[in-house]
């Protein structure tokens, strides 16, 4: 590689090129979050920007929130290792957005204030079915910010040479609470603008890395596909289905359960649909996820390449000894080809990819419980002035520190991240998109189907998990040495499916369905027809924003 790449310790560059090109990026997120700070004066201003975002910044902007290290480095990782398997992810993801913008984009802007809640409980009964979604957001949250939180751990641990669990812990625990900081201080429209320029920039320093990878193999593809199957791991066709899934009958299921989970994920996942609310009418709403379909959808293919590159011109080997593990694959690549100063430039956008959607996901968690718990179910809507954002602030504290310990579980683990936040494609699957379609296009839907449908989605889907080989049990991998279980050394799983929605998403609907019909509540005919209204046509919906 280099003489600067010390194999002792497994950083590469220069650290105090790398550091200063951190700090660059830090002190730049950092005044725009500081130069935002100064308009949130209510709770509208901290949850959704005042609601006078624009249809393109909010394309930009939900392309930052999903354009995460799972779509940058998970991802590239999992071409680099797996070729064409790790594309599906890619697929997947890009896929969902169909969904996001024919079922619940507009509907949902028409419809909710500040969070999923608003319009779960639109024609409920309050209390219980914003306490279900509230758990539903923290738990969606929490499984998004774990794989954030170790690609962010993984990341710096690459670029500083940090050594030993502790060490690592530390890097972890310092990057989450800057993250935590970046919500206390910016509020949505902070995230916001960061989430803008750190999507122009990835795309941006995609871009570039695509022609560099590129222009050394003649702007070929099939040279570059053949550079890779040269390193790939032997008997491994990286050109071909079936390296990760598809060798077995459980492998196959494997990948239809994941396919379902990243397809019908996106439309369930709160801090997206929370960006909706950014937004002052709903053809607003349909522009920004047009915008977002472009830009993802061109990422993606940039991604394509890079990790194509990465199985090429570094390899999988090496790829799976760094720190990180398959998570390093895109800042070894940006080294292989332009030295220290690339590599700090591209971790850098990275790191700010990671600041940007933990900070969305944290202010959508701690939104949740402050506005749906707090305000709503403990309050009963008699709240001091600021008194809801305050329980955000300190919500958030607690957030950052449940999923800094987890983020420290899991990259100790050497988890794949794109694997991780298919786990919260899952959680939000099977928890929130069954009782959002059944709350939008099912008149006779009661609140008894809209709980079994959350809570049986929800502990089916995380009970699931626990008991699969995602949390004990797998196979140790042979180039790594290691178990990828989050728990090391452990074998409680009998589940054999790695995600569970093929089981948890079709039993959310069907419980969804038994608890309606079994129910002896009459569903509430005034305020169904007032939701079809709204929903569809958005009048009311400005009723609903300043109410």
């Amino acid at each position: 590689m280099s003489d600067l790449l010390a194999a002792d310790s497994g950083t590469i560059g220069e650290p105090a090129v790398n550091i200063a090109i951190f700090g660059g990026f830090v002190l730049i997120t950092l005044f725009i979050t500081f130069r935002a700070s100064r308009s949130n004066k209510s709770a509208a201003d901290y949850y959704a920007a005042g609601r006078n975002i624009s249809g393109t910044q909010n394309g930009l902007a939900i392309a930052g929130d999903y354009l995460s290290a799972a779509s940058f480095l998970g991802i590239a990782g999992a071409i680099a290792v797996y070729g064409y398997d790790g594309f599906l992810y890619s697929i997947g993801f890009l896929v969902a957005w169909l969904v996001a913008l024919l079922l619940v984009a507009e509907l949902m802007r028409n419809t909710a204030r500040f969070t999923m809640a608003d319009v779960l409980a639109f024609r409920m009964r309050q209390r219980p079915v914003r306490m279900a979604a509230a758990i539903s957001t923290l738990a969606v949250s929490l499984f998004y910010l774990l794989a954030q939180m170790a690609g962010a751990g993984g990341l710096v641990t690459l670029l500083l040479g940090v050594t030993g669990e502790a060490a690592q812990a530390v890097v972890v625990t310092i990057v989450g609470a800057l993250m935590i900081f970046y919500v206390l201080v910016g509020g949505m429209r902070g995230t916001t603008y960061v989430q803008i320029i750190k999507a122009s920039l990835l795309i941006v320093g995609a871009f570039v890395m695509t022609v560099w990878v590129l222009g050394k193999y003649g702007f070929n593809l099939s040279s570059l596909i053949g550079g890779a199957q040269d390193l790939a791991v032997e008997g491994r066709d990286v050109a071909a289905p079936g390296a990760q899934y598809g060798a077995t009958g459980t492998s196959k299921l494997d990948f239809v359960s994941l396919g379902l989970a990243l397809v019908l994920g996106t439309a369930g996942l709160p801090h997206v649909l929370m960006r909706f609310y950014t937004v002052p009418t709903a053809k607003d709403a349909r522009r920004s996820v047009v915008w977002a379909i472009w830009l993802i959808g061109i990422f993606y293919l940039f991604s394509l390449i890079i990790g194509y590159g990465a199985g090429a011109l570094v390899g999988p080997e090496r790829i799976l000894g760094a720190p990180g593990a398959v998570n390093a694959a895109a800042p070894l690549l940006a080294f292989e080809l332009g030295g220290t100063v690339l590599l700090g430039i591209i971790a850098g956008v990275a790191f700010a990819t990671i600041l940007a959607v933990v900070a969305g996901l944290t202010i959508t968690a701690s939104a949740s419980f402050a506005h749906d718990v707090y305000a709503s179910v403990i309050k009963r809507g008699d709240v001091p002035p600021n008194g809801e954002v305050r329980v955000a602030r300190i919500t958030a504290v607690v957030i950052g520190a449940i999923s800094i310990g987890l983020g420290i579980l899991a990259l100790q683990a050497g988890l794949n991240i794109a694997f991780l936040v298919a786990l919260a494609f899952a959680v939000a699957a099977s928890a929130n998109l069954p009782t959002i379609l059944y709350t939008l296009f099912w008149k006779n839907f009661t609140t008894q189907g809209a709980l079994w449908s959350i809570y049986g989605g929800l502990i089916s889907c995380i009970g699931l998990i626990i008991f699969s080989p995602v949390v004990s049990g797998a196979p140790v991998n042979p180039l790594t040495g290691k178990s990828p279980s989050l728990i090391q050394d452990v074998d409680f799983s009998w589940f054999p499916l790695n995600n569970p929605g093929l089981v948890s998403i079709p039993l959310s609907f069907f419980l969804g369905w038994l608890g309606t019909k079994l129910s002896k509540e009459r569903p509430d005919e005034l305020k169904s027809a007032e939701l079809e209204v709204r929903a569809f046509t958005g009048i009311g919906a400005e009723k609903a924003v300043q109410h």
